[in-house]
């Protein structure tokens, strides 16, 4: 396993419907994510957006929606760590990032799991796998934020 894959989890103390809506709503999504996305979350979408977030204003994201299953699980491929001005990454593999919501006390379960690290060119593997796992820890302070 080693660097293929990131998990995070953490409670909000939000009802399932709430966190979903914080996830599933690409305007929403926004808000919390640090970006501003210029079209609605559906399965197959190929989703973009200027990224807000204080030194990566030059980064686009880009993702490709997999999954979508109401009030339980949000999917979508991406290049991850691609912030290079003036690289081009459409020819790499992308990894899967999941977005897994179950009923806890107390509120709702959010777990992350970024997946596919092993696939990413080696010379930039081990800065993404570093700065996504970094990454999502501060984007679960976030949307704990935005949903409480």
């Amino acid at each position: 396993m080693g660097q293929d894959r990131i998990e995070k989890k953490i409670v909000l103390k939000a009802p399932r419907s709430r966190v979903w809506r914080a996830l599933s709503d690409s305007k929403e999504f926004g808000r919390w994510f640090g970006v501003e996305l210029e079209s609605p979350f559906a399965p197959g979408a190929r989703v973009q957006g200027q990224i807000t977030l204080k030194g990566y204003e030059h980064v686009k994201m880009d993702i490709t929606i997999e999954r979508i299953e109401p009030e339980t699980l949000l999917s979508y491929r991406w290049h991850p760590y691609a912030v290079q001005p003036g690289v081009d990454y459409s020819a790499e593999p992308t990894t899967l990032v999941e977005f897994t919501l179950a009923e806890v006390p107390g509120g709702t379960e959010l777990t992350v799991l970024e997946s596919g690290f092993d696939r990413i060119p080696a010379a930039r593997r081990a800065e993404a796998f570093r700065m996504n796992d970094t990454g999502w820890a501060s984007q679960l302070r976030n949307i704990e934020r935005h949903v409480s």
